[in-house]
């Protein structure tokens, strides 16, 4: 599910003020961008936030509900605009697509949904959608279009009365919705195999490519115009003695050859417009060319004209030599070679004809091929040199169309942050959880409906409403009992075991993003091993409660790191009073705030330990406090994937807990002349935070010898990263050795803070939002 606005308000209603800001940015952009493209897609954007305006005024939309459009179940996928706003449409709604006008002209079916759906429970069109069971041959794009062949796998497998209850369910939207899938010309591709981007978007992005304009003018001039300056040039020597022109009188010939090469000039013009420097009537190709053109007419040039050219003239000679003197051919041998080489805008297009060859709907297994040197038949074809080597730039195109197991592409490259990480793990785990039914059929089916689900962007909710989760649509509640149990938890263990290695090794020092947790969260559930996992709150939109899973998750935390822990000194937390908490509230009847279940002890633990008063609901720095403490609290994540789903790093604690300092040392350095420092320095605190909790865990030796490590490796940055991060290394030291981390020069290293941060040093923040107040 796109994360585009998974965030929950606590106000009653939504302002139409955002729909109308970007209603206007749209007009704005609809008319003045260059771009046509831009300006349809501008175009595109008015119409739907005009639809939400219109929708919101009227009554038909009530956004920040689960169930946002009157008149449709919370399982239908709306048409979601930026900022969570939905539009009224219905994304499985409009008018036909091509594949199902085609199948109603096959079925000699009026253009009508209705008439589509009730064929499809005919014996024709099951024996249809059987077909396409069997073979895989076709796309789910949005969840709905995996309905009617759920209900066809329910009949076939004699399951006719949940099959029925589901076509109840679908048949009062048949005539709005597509509820049966495209078809495809291959079946789905190998499910242990990720890419981020399929060939045909790694050809479309090399199709967009356009040549670079400063190096096409650069190759213009080498090639074309300094070789017809030299032209000009040994022309008007022709008419020299002693190095000055214009002192023999031109002849009928000269007069003929000049000519010819004015015409030339005017055919090079036309087809060669990247460079306008030939154009300059004060250069010296322009003198040349003017005085020229005056000559040819049978005009004499005047002194003035004279002299400029004579000048021209010698200035050329004195500083290329000659034409044909050894000086000036090697010059022009070596600028010839220069501007002979391929450009990357050609270079881009052979490989874009390589791509396409190849299904496009599905990532390449293999890079190598479609990056390698030009070859000789490409050569001959295409007139690029042999051998040329494909640039970096268009390599990384096609190398993030690399289908290979997702490990592979973190070792590779292709995954370069958490945040991409995130893109591609609902694909795996679409297949994991595909994997709990028994059918192969069913399976193909399953991971394809969960990709398509994925693809639905969050809506805006209010007052602690709960996204949609794959599990309500009714097609896949309909088939939840063909779910083996055992076999899919074990699956989902070792699913969640693996990405969470994979993350956490290869983002040290990085929070998991909420589409990342959101997918892990799937899979702990799935596994039922008890792992609770949490998002990051936004401090601007923080409505000062928690959920009861935060509580949970502090109480995982507190049986990993209880008992004296380096992570539970410093942070000066007491894991046994948090236990004693979680275990009360369990017996209570907790909270509900707004229709939600919160848990208020957890809340008034965090607004304690952020030294505030109040509910902690209030301005953003201070909400920010209260949410850091319960990153704090909780680890965030990292103690329920290493408790309970198993994670353990392949190269040690230690190592992990070095590698997050190298990341705080990063994020430390860019605070130096930064004018709006405060987001790194809170994304330097998280990372402080994560090594703290990689070194609890590492025996009493390595912490020693990391804590010596610590700062070495910061003498080895520039000089103002130690002297930002000596206060943190002494207050770390401090505890170390039993002490208080605040005591005398040290300081614990937080990320948020109402007053200014002595990581700055060099100025008081402002005390609000944003860059004003952390």
């Amino acid at each position: 599910m796109k994360d585009d606005a998974d965030k929950q308000h606590i106000v009653g209603t939504a302002s139409s003020s955002y729909p109308s800001a970007q209603l206007a940015k749209a007009f704005r952009t609809a008319l003045t961008h260059q771009d046509a493209d831009t300006r349809l897609r501008a175009e595109k954007r008015q119409g739907q936030w005009r639809a939400v305006l219109a929708g919101m005024a009227s009554g038909l939309l009530k956004v920040g509900s689960r169930t946002p459009v009157k008149g449709l179940p919370a399982w239908v996928t709306p048409e979601v605009v930026r900022g969570g706003f939905v539009t009224g449409a219905a994304s499985a709604g409009g008018p036909l697509q091509e594949y199902e006008a085609e199948a109603a002209r096959r079925a000699g079916l009026a253009q009508d949904r209705s008439a589509l759906f009730a064929h499809a429970l005919t014996d024709d069109g099951l024996e249809e959608l059987y077909g396409l069971l069997d073979s895989g041959r076709y796309e789910v794009t949005v969840p709905e279009e995996a309905a009617l062949l759920t209900a066809a796998w329910l009949t076939r497998a004699g399951q006719v009365d949940a099959a029925l209850e589901l076509v109840v369910e679908l048949a009062p939207f048949a005539g709005r919705l597509r509820f049966t899938p495209r078809p495809a010309g291959r079946p789905a591709p190998d499910p242990t195999a990720v890419h981020r981007k399929t060939v045909a978007d790694a050809g479309g992005t090399l199709a967009r490519r356009r040549p670079n304009t400063a190096v096409e003018t650069q190759r213009e001039a080498l090639a074309v115009w300094q070789p017809f300056g030299d032209e000009l040039l040994v022309h008007w020597l022709e008419t020299a003695e002693d190095g000055r022109v214009l002192t023999r009188t031109p002849d009928a010939a000269w007069v003929e050859r000049g000519a010819e090469l004015l015409r030339r000039y005017r055919l090079l013009a036309a087809d060669h417009t990247y460079c306008a420097k030939h154009r300059n009537p004060k250069g010296n190709l322009g003198i040349l060319r003017g005085a020229l053109e005056e000559t040819v007419a049978g005009r004499p040039l005047d002194a003035r004209r004279l002299g400029l050219l004579r000048h021209a003239v010698a200035s050329m000679v004195r500083k290329r030599g000659l034409p044909g003197a050894e000086r000036h051919t090697s010059l022009r041998r070596e600028q010839a070679a220069q501007a002979a080489l391929p450009s990357h805008h050609a270079l881009a297009q052979l490989v874009l004809r390589r791509l396409s060859g190849l299904p496009q709907e599905a990532g390449v297994a293999e890079v190598a091929p479609l990056v390698a040197p030009v070859s000789g038949r490409e050569a001959r074809e295409t007139g690029l040199p042999a051998g040329a080597a494909i640039p970096a730039g268009v390599r990384r195109t096609v190398e993030a169309a690399l289908s290979a197991p997702i490990g592979t592409l973190v070792e590779r490259g292709v995954v370069p942050s958490a945040e991409v990480l995130a893109e591609l793990v609902p694909q795996l785990v679409a297949v994991t959880t595909a994997q709990a039914y028994p059918d192969e059929a069913l399976q193909t089916l399953a991971a394809a409906n969960y990709r398509a689900f994925r693809n639905r962007r969050s809506l805006l909710l209010l007052n602690l409403e709960r996204q949609v989760r794959v599990e309500e649509l009714p097609w896949v509640r309909a088939i939840a009992p063909q779910r083996a149990g055992v076999a899919a938890g074990e699956a989902s263990a070792a699913a969640l075991r693996q990405l969470g290695e994979l993350a956490v090794q290869a983002f040290p020092g990085t929070v998991l993003p909420n589409p990342l947790v959101r997918e892990l969260g799937v899979l702990a559930r799935q596994a039922e091993l008890g792992a609770p996992l949490v998002e990051e709150l936004a401090a601007d939109i923080f409505m000062g409660t928690f959920s009861p899973k935060f509580l949970t998750a502090a109480r995982v935390a507190a049986e990993l790191l209880g008992g004296g822990t380096l992570y539970e000194r410093y942070y000066a937390i007491d894991y046994r009073a948090v236990r004693n908490l979680a275990i009360f509230e369990a017996g209570q009847t907790l909270t509900r705030s707004y229709g939600a279940r919160t848990s208020p002890g957890f809340a008034k633990l965090c607004v304690e330990r952020a030294g505030l008063s109040g509910s902690g609901y209030g301005p953003v720095a201070e909400n920010g406090m209260v949410i850091e403490q319960a990153q704090i609290l909780t680890t965030h994540n990292l103690a329920a994937l290493v408790h309970r789903a198993g994670v353990s790093p392949a190269l040690g604690w230690e190592d992990l807990a070095r590698r997050c300092f190298v990341t705080v040392c990063r994020l430390t350095a860019r605070v130096q002349a930064n004018p709006r420092p405060l987001s790194t320095i809170k994304d330097a605190a998280y990372a402080w935070r994560q090594m703290l909790f990689h070194l609890s865990l590492c025996t009493p030796q390595e912490q020693t010898r990391t804590l010596t490590w610590l700062t070495e490796e910061a003498a080895r940055h520039p000089d103002h990263v130690m002297a930002r991060l000596s206060p943190a290394l002494t207050g770390l030291r401090q505890v170390a050795e039993g002490g208080s981390p605040d005591e005398g020069d040290g300081r614990r290293l937080l990320g948020w803070s109402t007053g200014g941060h002595w990581m700055r040093g060099d100025r008081v923040d402002r005390g609000d939002g944003g860059d004003r107040g952390w």
